[in-house]
């Protein structure tokens, strides 16, 4: 079987690390084409034997994109078009269609009530979604929450399949080599309690509340914000408001192994090093950076998580969910650190979303959109 994957871009994001992961696991033959910005993530495929190209298109307005992209796919004999994030899954269906190809798949990895992928919804986004959803013969939600939102935007059930994120648990495992070395790396001191926020420094994550707790916790606590964005100088002319600039440290972009950047931990390692996380996001769409947390064996505390709503509580027990804010945040963060680190145990939770099972999974969808049969949405 030969897939084609199109995705908007491929900078360090969680959509992005998911496909590369992916596909590591697809027993299919795979290309990937990016319509921007081929990063870091686009160099990772690259290693890992990928064939990676780049459409360079110009905007939306880029016409000429559509066209490029619907004879790349003619070229290649592809036997399914898969489609991620909002741009390539519209630019991709239509070009998909316009090269003959109908077992087209979309994912949809960021869709909330009121945002998606960081946009405000409007009547125009939901208009076009609909009308290339069409297009397509599945669309694959990450969480029954998010195949819940689809189907009140009127995507028919029947082309909807859940299809969690997976994750690699065994590369987020606590190791206290590398506790001690990122914390080296990045001047902790060994015995600071140090909370961190892993995602794009964006306004939706809500990062602010994590600094604005920093403020109200002792002195030796630190804040470590794990990832890069347009808020960081606000968040930065926060901490120095309240006091706490010389606690706040951010680490920019982190890679997840196996090509850690020379000069700085990776992901894993960082999130050895710290003692709890806080992810304050209102409105997540699935929730990866918590089960990597998990993954590590942290106590983590959430806003938004629906990779643990559609689980039960037992599943992730030193997960809470906090729906306040800062003052929230700080005391619970306190009552962590009274408990204690404890074992660094891996929850049900987190062997619930092996990478192995997604693409099992996802390899069913791909059977049975080229089979030309209906999908019902399904739990994970």
């Amino acid at each position: 079987m030969r897939v084609l994957h199109i995705i908007t871009g491929l900078g360090v994001g969680g959509a992005e690390q998911q496909l590369r992961l992916l596909l590591r696991h697809l027993p299919a033959r795979c290309d990937v084409i990016t319509l921007t910005h081929p990063g870091r993530v686009a160099d990772g495929l690259t290693a890992d034997g990928v064939r990676v190209t780049d459409l360079a298109m110009g905007g939306n307005r880029d016409i000429g994109a559509l066209f490029r992209l619907a004879r790349h796919i003619r070229a290649g004999r592809y036997d399914v078009v898969h489609t991620h994030l909002y741009r390539a899954c519209v630019y991709g269906r239509i070009a998909a269609r316009l090269a003959g190809v109908r077992a087209v798949v979309a994912t949809e990895h960021s869709l909330g009530a009121q945002q998606l992928e960081g946009r405000t919804l409007n009547a125009g986004i939901r208009a076009l979604y609909l009308a290339t959803e069409r297009l397509g013969r599945a669309t694959v939600a990450v969480s029954p929450t998010v195949a819940g939102l689809l189907r009140g935007w009127g995507v028919p059930g029947r082309r909807i399949r859940v299809v969690p994120n997976g994750i690699d648990a065994c590369r987020f495992r606590f190791d206290e080599v590398r506790r001690k070395e990122a914390r080296a790396f990045y001047r902790l001191p060994q015995d600071a309690y140090v909370v961190g926020c892993v995602g794009r420094i964006v306004p939706g994550k809500r990062f602010e509340v994590a600094v604005r707790a920093l403020a109200l916790l002792p002195a030796d606590v630190r804040l470590l914000l794990i990832g890069a964005g347009p808020e960081q100088r606000t968040l930065q002319h926060v901490a120095g408001e309240l006091g706490v600039a010389d606690r706040m440290l951010m680490t920019g972009e982190l890679p997840c192994p196996p090509e850690p950047l020379p000069d700085a931990p990776d992901l894993p390692s960082v999130l050895s090093a710290l003692d709890a996380l806080a992810a304050p996001a209102m409105e997540e769409t699935f929730g990866l950076a918590v089960l990597e947390a998990l993954a590590a064996g942290l106590p983590v505390l959430y806003t938004s998580a629906p990779a643990l709503a559609d689980l039960p509580a037992q599943a992730a027990p030193r997960a809470r969910r906090v729906t306040g804010g800062a003052g929230d945040y700080a005391r619970e963060l306190l009552r962590l650190r009274a408990e204690g680190t404890g074992e660094r145990a891996v929850p049900d939770a987190v062997r619930h979303y092996s990478i192995e099972h997604t693409a099992r999974q996802l390899m069913d969808v791909y059977t049975a959109v080229l089979s030309g049969h209906d999908l019902e949405a399904s739990p994970s």
